[in-house]
């Protein structure tokens, strides 16, 4: 198994996908009305899709997974880049931190960080910072799904593709349990490998401390999980030769 896609909710999937796509870079897999996939790869570390697919619901006030975008030494250029794309200044509260807090045009906030060693090597993507009520616990879980490895000496537990290389998975101790009512906007996909059977997985899932979720969406090709948390990921099966 290991992790595939990044999916985030869109109400114009073209629209927010081109955003993301020209914030990051990236290669355009799929510009459909109902869809819009654009791939980032981290020369010699992950490849990962950026989904977009189309949903009606309205953006939520502080998401338990957003996107974390590299800045660095190029923090103001990033941060201009992103205004000129369509993003706008958000003010959440944070106060005089180092970061930039931005909304892309559906609203859905994001940070550009400032320089940090542990982002050296993470590409224009820096991290994806996840709410958790266990972060050691739900680290263990995202690790054998994923197949990324603790990054030791951080602020937060975290993990990385294995190669060091590419963006971090971030567990941040949660202000408020997760609210099963609200899907989370973005959400991860765990894609299975050939010789993974889809039972045993979901199985190991339960194992883990997740959980079956069925939103009454009617059958689908893939199997929808929760982590530990109650953050939604999907389960997409492998891929045919």
């Amino acid at each position: 198994m290991y992790l595939e896609n990044v999916s985030l909710d869109a109400h114009d999937p073209g629209r927010l996908g081109r955003f993301w796509q020209g914030l990051l870079g990236g290669e355009t897999l799929t510009d459909e009305a109902e869809l819009f996939e654009t791939r980032l790869a981290v020369p010699g570390g992950p490849v990962l899709d950026l989904c977009f697919p189309a949903v009606s619901e309205p953006v939520a006030p502080s998401p338990r997974l957003h996107v974390d975008v590299a800045g660095g030494p190029r923090q103001a250029e990033v941060v201009e880049r992103a205004l000129g794309l369509g993003a706008r200044p958000l003010d959440i509260g944070q106060g005089d931190v180092p970061w930039v807090v931005l909304a892309d045009p559906e609203g859905n906030p994001f940070c550009v960080m400032e320089e940090r060693g542990e982002y050296a090597g993470a590409g224009a993507l820096a991290a994806f910072p996840l709410d958790s009520a266990d972060p050691a616990r739900d680290a263990a879980f995202w690790a054998e799904l994923s197949g990324w490895r603790p990054v030791p000496g951080g602020r937060l537990t975290a993990l990385q593709h294995p190669s060091g290389l590419g963006p971090l998975l971030e567990l941040c101790p949660e202000h408020a349990a997760k609210d099963p009512a609200r899907k989370n906007r973005l959400h991860l996909d765990i894609r299975l490998e050939a010789g993974d059977d889809d039972d045993a997985v979901l199985a190991r899932v339960l194992e883990l401390g997740g959980r079956e979720w069925n939103p009454g969406w009617g059958d689908l090709p893939w199997r929808l999980a929760t982590d530990p948390s109650g953050n939604e990921l999907c389960l997409l099966p492998a891929r045919r030769p």
